[in-house]
C-alpha cells in the first residue's frame, strides 16, 4: 500500500462576504481534491484539544496520529530536530521570532519576511551580545544561552541548563502570528522564568535599533526587525517511531523546520525541495515532483505546504485561493494521476488547523479532510470543503484517531 498525505496548512476557514458567503476552499477551483471527495470519505477532524493552543505543532502531531495531550512538550523543541540542534536532559528550546513592533503594536510577525542572510546577521548579534553564561549573584553558572539562526524570521534560543532551568510547564509565550495589529503588552511571556525572557526581548530592541541590517532594510523599503519575540518554549519530547507503530516507512517534504522536525522525530526521511520557500512563492510543482519520486521508495509520503496559512495571516483571501489552486494543480492532481499505478494506494488531504482570513490567527475547531483510494467507500460528497465535510455525520473528536482510519 502506498500512502500520501497532503497538508494545505491552515486552509480551513469561514464563509467570506467577499466570496458571496463561500469559504476559500469552496471558491477555489480544485478539481483534483473534488475528485478525491467523489471517490472517498469526507469528514471533520478536531486536531487541537481545547486546552492547547491552536497551532501547527499540536495539530501536526495529532494529524500524524499522536495524542498531543500525551506527547506535546512545546513548539521549539520540535524545530531543533530539523535544525540539527541536540537538546540534553534539562535543556530548553525557545522559539525566537524576528518581528516588527511599532508603538507597542505587533505590525509584522515576520519582520517583512526577512531574508535568511539578514536574519542570520541579527541572530549573530544576539549571540554576541546576549549569548553565553548566565550567572547567579554569587557567580555560579546557572546556564548558557545559545541563539541559533533558522529560516527567515524563524529562529531558536536554547537554554543549556547547568542547574535546573527557571522555566516550567506554567511558562507561557504567545505566538506572535496570533496577535496581528494588537498591543503586545498583555501578550508578553509569563510564568516561571519569564523575567529572563522579557529582559532578553527588551535588550534586543536596543541592539536592533541602529543595526546595519535594519538600516539597509529601511533604505531598501523593507520593514526593520525591531526586536526578537520569545515563545514556544519546551524540553525535548519522546515519540515512538511511526514505523514501530504502523510498520510504515515514511518521508516528509516541507519547507518549515517545525513540520520537518516532527517528521524526523517520527523516524521519517527528510526530503528537501531546494526551491520551496515556506511562503506564497514556493515551488508547488517541484514539491509535486519530489513527492511522486519519493513514493517510489517509501510506503508513505507527506507533503506540507505553508502557503495557505501565510495568506491567512496576511488577511489575503485572493492569495489563499491562489495557493489552494496551485496545490491542487501541481501536487494533489499529479499524485492522484500516479497513485493508481500502484496496486493499492490512499491519499489524505487535510489542513492541520483552522486559520480564518478575517482574524488572521489560528483558531480551534474541526477541519475538513478527505481520504480516497483502495478500500475507502465513498460517502456521497461531490466537493472537498468545510460545508461538505460538516454535512456528513463523521467527526473525529480526537484528531489523532484519523490516522488509524487512513492506515486501516
Amino acid at each position: 500500500m502506498k500512502y500520501v498525505i497532503v497538508i494545505p496548512d491552515g486552509c480551513a476557514d469561514d464563509p467570506q462576504v467577499s466570496l458571496g458567503g463561500k469559504t476559500p476552499l469552496q471558491a477555489a477551483k480544485k478539481p483534483a481534491m473534488d475528485s478525491a471527495a467523489k471517490l472517498g470519505q469526507v469528514g471533520l477532524s478536531n486536531n487541537v484539544p481545547a486546552t492547547l493552543t491552536p497551532a501547527s505543532d499540536v495539530a501536526t502531531l495529532s494529524l500524524f496520529g499522536y495524542d498531543p495531550l500525551e506527547v506535546y512538550t512545546g513548539r521549539a523543541p520540535l524545530e531543533t530536530v530539523a535544525m540539527g540542534i541536540k537538546l540534553n536532559p534539562g535543556d530548553w528550546a525557545i522559539r525566537c521570532n524576528l518581528v516588527n513592533i511599532v508603538d507597542g503594536v505587533m505590525k509584522d510577525f515576520t519582520a517583512d519576511h526577512i531574508t535568511n542572510d539578514d536574519g542570520r546577521d541579527l541572530i549573530g548579534t544576539l549571540q554576541e551580545k546576549l549569548g553565553g553564561e548566565i550567572k547567579s549573584p554569587s557567580g555560579k553558572v546557572l546556564g548558557v544561552l545559545e541563539f541559533h539562526p533558522g529560516v527567515s524570521y524563524r529562529n531558536i534560543l536554547v537554554y543549556r541548563a547547568k542547574e535546573p532551568a527557571p522555566f516550567g510547564k506554567d511558562t507561557k509565550g504567545q505566538p506572535p502570528h496570533d496577535i496581528p495589529d494588537k498591543s503586545v503588552e498583555s501578550f508578553l511571556p509569563s510564568g516561571p522564568g519569564s523575567d529572563l525572557l522579557k529582559d532578553l526581548m527588551k535588550k534586543s530592541e536596543a541592539l536592533f535599533l541602529e543595526h546595519k541590517v535594519n538600516k539597509k532594510r529601511i533604505a531598501e523599503g523593507h520593514k526593520p526587525a525591531t526586536q526578537c519575540w520569545l515563545w514556544g518554549m519546551g524540553v525535548s519530547p519522546t515519540l515512538r517511531k511511526f514505523a514501530d507503530i504502523h510498520n510504515v516507512k515514511g518521508a516528509i517534504i516541507s519547507a518549515v523546520d517545525l513540520v520537518r522536525g516532527v517528521g524526523m522525530l517520527l523516524g521519517w526521511n527528510r526530503i528537501d525541495v531546494p526551491t520551496a520557500t515556506g511562503y506564497l512563492d514556493t515551488d508547488y510543482a517541484a514539491k509535486g515532483r519530489y513527492a511522486i519520486e519519493a513514493i517510489k521508495n517509501h510506503d508513505l509520503v507527506c507533503v506540507h505546504i505553508e502557503a495557505p496559512d501565510e495568506a491567512s495571516h496576511e488577511g489575503r483571501v485572493d492569495a489563499k485561493i491562489e495557493a489552494l489552486e496551485q496545490i491542487d494543480r501541481h501536487i494533489v492532481g499529479p499524485l492522484m494521476n500516479v497513485l493508481p499505478n500502484y496496486k493499492d494506494w490512499r491519499i489524505l488531504v487535510s489542513p492541520d488547523h483552522r486559520t480564518p482570513v478575517q482574524t488572521r490567527a489560528h483558531s480551534h475547531g474541526a477541519v475538513p479532510y478527505v481520504i480516497a483510494g483502495t478500500g475507502i467507500v465513498a460517502n456521497g460528497q461531490t466537493a472537498y470543503d468545510e460545508v461538505s465535510a460538516a454535512s456528513t455525520s463523521i467527526l473525529h473528536a480526537k484528531g489523532h484517531d484519523l490516522m488509524k482510519v487512513f492506515l486501516k
